[in-house]
């Protein structure tokens, strides 16, 4: 863990802010379970082959993002599938496109898994009345699934989705929203996201403490725009609860 900037980071904050995806848990690997599902049951359902599949539900996400722009439903499965069956030339398939989705998400949950401490951290923050809340992009029927999931839907007071803000991070409203729901001034708030642009230049510009979680806490040139960069919420836990930070006791 670095602390690049102790003299924000050594106050206690009164709510702490997280990202979901790649930062409570690792995103690529039951992505890549998801997506390997629901092609095979796609080549098996529309009898096409493997590469086809491939290439138009990757084009189907190109299509629905250029069409719909940085907001929740441009990250929907359910629109990727639908998008992707029509460029095969099946026409809109509707039962099919609710089977894939299903299976995307099915496999997609059974493969996750909180990183280690994160529940612990949560835990102690609760303890200690520190507010917590989450910000994340997708729509929020997927995300609260999420959330329940893992078990954490006791653990935040508040929770706001880039579907419910009407727009993705680093955009302003997800950020004024969780705000406004906290009810406490964002320089006594801090954000934990993996996404330097969407979470630490999001939170940077409302005056928040950054936390940058990243596979390894190296110092490459993207991660010097947050105040805290770190690769283990144990250490973590152990660093706010240390002493060190003014307000928390050990």
């Amino acid at each position: 863990m670095v602390v690049q900037h102790p003299s924000k980071t050594l106050r206690a904050p009164r709510a702490i802010i997280f990202d979901t995806d790649n930062t409570l848990y690792a995103y690529e690997e039951p992505h890549a379970q998801a997506t390997a599902a629901t092609e095979a049951k796609a080549v098996r359902l529309l009898g096409a082959d493997l590469e086809s599949v491939r290439s138009a539900f990757a084009q189907a996400r190109s299509d629905v993002k250029k069409q719909l722009g940085a907001c929740a439903s441009s990250h929907s499965r359910l629109l990727y599938f639908q998008r992707g069956i029509e460029i095969l030339g099946r026409k809109t398939q509707l039962l099919i496109t609710l089977d894939l989705e299903q299976t995307y998400w099915r496999t997609f949950l059974s493969h996750c898994s909180l990183y280690p401490g994160v529940r612990e951290l949560l835990t102690n923050l609760r303890n200690r009345d520190i507010a917590t809340a989450i910000i994340t992009d997708l729509t929020s029927q997927i995300q609260f699934r999420k959330i329940v999931y893992f078990g954490l839907d006791d653990c935040f007071d508040y929770v706001v989705t880039s579907e419910e803000a009407g727009a993705d991070k680093p955009d302003p409203a997800p950020f004024e929203l969780a705000i406004q729901k906290l009810g406490i001034e964002p320089h006594e708030i801090w954000m934990v996201g993996d996404s330097p642009r969407c979470d630490v230049e999001g939170a940077n510009r409302f005056g928040m403490t950054t936390l940058l979680r990243v596979d390894r806490a190296a110092g490459d040139a993207s991660s010097q725009i947050a105040d805290i960069v770190f690769d283990d919420f144990q250490e973590l836990d152990r660093f706010l609860f240390s002493g060190k930070v003014h307000g928390l006791a050990a």
